[in-house]
């Protein structure tokens, strides 16, 4: 032991096990702390207590003597970190030319094993650079199969070791699959022989093994893990197609397809990526008769990936036609996915789909939000983030439709609570920019044009929510309980089921009256109204002139009507009558029996609020 840590034990400064550790701690060595990474010891300063140590990310650091003794860990001269400081050149040549023996050099420094993550982080960049690192694990993968004293996992979160026997990567693997009991095991260690197949050569006899072994798996879970009985099935044949030496059993792709015919959408979905469209291809061998309609029934429902590979998949087999006239008719009638309808924006630079971008897909993109909204269909924040961000999307759907549809597709937007009022208000501004036309529709600009109703806010307000109440909460309770009744069966003798259907009648007349009326509403505090004659938002004073009788009534909007406070709307008979009339002028009041000659004795403005309340 150093003679002044003796010295310091002898004095009772230090103890036996701190000194004999701080031993190891010499100045110059290297050592290992578990929250400042690698250091080396710059010097000792036995009177101050204190020892340095230079850490990567924090230099000349002082630390005490028994804290530097209990949390210091000395690192030996062959330790990865130390040679990577000592001799970098020749890590460098070993990650070159002999990569099994410099990942020996890293286990060995880790007690044996380590993962991926610590591979890299023992490794790059000094030995091997940051953006080089995966391809260069890709190729010293393959010399450590090759070598066989590695034992090398299929997930890189596990560690990688060094078996006590030299065992190919083959035989490994091969046993892994055989042994291992989880569908997704297998699939993976299925996986890494179809990755590596080049290193099987003469592996045959024990290929051929797995492959009866697949057919088993696969037959045996038919039913109940149809996707991953697909995984394997195709697994299995892409083996076979690179081995034709492999004889395959009875059970086959199309076979297993049939089966499952009627739920084949949401079994195509639970399949990975990389293998969908290999499903998909095999439909027009599985259902010859009616292989294009089967997939354009599956896209209703699809994904966005998989509506991606049908399309291309129809295009292909010269059905693009067929494709778009599917695609347009779920369009118009409303009944297109969110998925579908992100998938088309996405992908609208296409020729064959130019066509379809029109205004009627947006109204379809808000009936998809709107309906998803109240499904609480997680899929449609997708197409809604989508319309939002692409700047460009509003523009080319309205920039070719005519002024009377655009308008309509504003009032729609007015009216739809499928976005936030300041994501609205974003959306109708590229709209106006894109139709400078539709700005008079948010001026206020209250003059009555063919067709519209003048109303109050107050009004207004009422009719929006009872349009809101009715598409976010009893349209989908009448949806849900046409539902639950379909499901007692019969629909014949099904007394829920018609009484249901029927309220689905009147919800959904209720709902286009209200988005008749609401599109044609044009909201009013009839501020500033004409006080020289009866008109929208004033009060006539009248005298009957037979009995001499003084009353009033207040002309609001279409929609206003409150016989205790004598509120009349413009468009009662009584409201027609005196509209226009001034001051003096005599008029006929029509009454529930007869009429009766009025004056107009005087006008004035009233305040609505209170009226209203």
């Amino acid at each position: 032991m150093d003679a002044d840590l003796q010295a310091m034990v002898d004095a009772g400064k230090l103890n036996l096990q701190a000194a004999a550790a701080l031993d190891q701690l010499k100045p110059h060595t290297f050592c290992l702390h578990k929250s400042w990474g690698f250091g080396q010891i710059s010097c000792w300063n036995l009177l101050l207590n204190q020892i340095v140590v230079d850490f990567d990310a924090k230099k000349n650091h002082s630390m005490q003597l028994q804290y530097a003794a209990e949390t210091l860990q000395p690192l030996p001269e062959t330790h990865i970190f130390v040679r990577k400081v000592n001799e970098p050149a020749a890590l460098r040549d070993l990650a070159t030319n002999k990569v099994p023996q410099l990942i020996e050099l890293v286990l060995e420094s880790f007690g044996g094993k380590a993962s991926q993550d610590q591979l890299q982080r023992a490794l790059a960049p000094e030995i091997v650079s940051e953006g080089n690192f995966k391809k260069w694990w890709e190729s010293a993968k393959r010399a450590i199969r090759k070598d066989g004293r590695f034992s090398l996992p299929a997930k890189k979160t596990e560690p990688i070791t060094i078996r006590d026997e030299s065992t190919s990567f083959e035989d490994e693997v091969i046993d892994l699959f055989q042994k291992a009991r989880k569908l997704k095991d297998q699939l993976n260690y299925l996986d890494q022989i179809l990755k590596n197949l080049e290193t099987f050569a003469g592996k045959e006899n024990e290929l051929q093994t797995v492959v009866a072994q697949v057919e088993e798996i696969a037959t045996r879970n038919t039913r109940l893990n149809p996707s991953q009985a697909i995984e394997l099935l195709i697994s299995r044949d892409e083996l076979c197609a690179k081995l034709p030496e492999l004889k395959r059993g009875g059970i086959t792709l199309p076979d297993l397809l049939r089966e499952h015919q009627h739920k084949l959408g949401e079994i195509i979905s639970q399949v990975p990526a990389n293998k969908q469209r290999r499903v998909l291809t095999e439909f027009r061998q599985t259902f010859p008769n009616d292989w294009s309609a089967r997939l354009l029934t599956i896209l209703q429902s699809a994904g966005f990936r998989v509506i991606g590979e049908i399309a291309k998949i129809l295009v292909e087999q010269g059905q693009a036609e067929e494709l778009r006239q599917a695609l347009n008719r779920a369009i118009k009638e409303h009944s297109i996915s969110s998925e579908a309808l992100f998938w088309l924006c996405k992908e609208r630079g296409a020729g064959i789909f130019a066509a379809l971008l029109d205004v009627e897909l947006m109204t379809s993109i808000i009936s998809a939000l709107e309906r998803d909204q109240f499904t609480e269909n997680r899929r449609a924040s997708k197409l809604h983030d989508l319309l939002l961000e692409d700047r460009d999307l509003v523009s080319d759907l309205l920039v070719k439709a005519p002024a009377p549809q655009a308008r309509d597709l504003m009032r729609r937007m007015l009216l739809t609570p499928a976005f936030e009022e300041l994501n609205k208000r974003s959306l109708m501004a590229r709209m106006i920019r894109t139709h400078p036309e539709l700005q008079s529709m948010l001026t206020g600009d209250f003059e009555e044009k063919e067709g519209a109703l003048v109303v109050s806010w107050t009004s207004l307000e009422k009719r929006k929510k009872e349009y809101d109440e009715l598409v976010s909460k009893k349209i989908p309770e009448n949806t849900r309980e046409i539902g639950i009744a379909r499901s007692y069966g019969d629909l014949r003798e099904n007394f829920e089921y018609k009484a249901a259907k029927e309220m689905q009648t009147v919800l959904m007349r209720r709902k286009a009256e209200l988005e008749q009326m609401l599109a044609r509403a044009r909201g009013s505090n009839f501020e500033n109204a004409d006080l020289t004659q009866v008109s929208i938002g004033t009060r006539a004073i009248l005298r009957d002139t037979s009995s001499g009788e003084i009353f009033e009534y207040k002309i609001l909007g279409a929609w206003d009507s409150d016989p205790e406070q004598h509120v009349v709307s413009y468009q009662t008979v009584i409201g027609q009558a005196l509209l226009g009339k001034k001051p003096g002028q005599i008029v006929e009041l029509p009454s529930e029996i007869s009429s009766r000659r009025v004056e107009i004795v005087e006008i004035d403005a009233h305040k609505v609020d209170e009226v209203l309340a």
